[in-house]
């Protein structure tokens, strides 16, 4: 079984339609293997990531789009 750091090595990272150009404040994502989302600083490709699963994620996009961050 792959490791979650092998999947990001070979992940297609895309950026937020969030995101702008403005400063380099960008946030990117990728899907990776079993549902599971990764989400770097576009600013740092090769540091950290969060890996979370396919429902954490689903949970935090509509917690975004619903306010609770405002």
């Amino acid at each position: 079984m792959a490791s979650p750091a092998d999947a990001l090595t070979s992940a297609d990272w895309f950026k937020s339609s969030y995101s702008n150009d403005d400063n380099g404040m960008c946030v990117e994502g990728a899907h990776l293997p079993g549902g599971t989302m990764a989400v770097r600083d576009s600013k740092n490709p090769h540091g950290p990531a969060f890996i979370l699963t396919g429902g954490a994620w689903n949970t935090f996009v509509h917690a975004l789009a619903d306010g609770e961050f405002s």
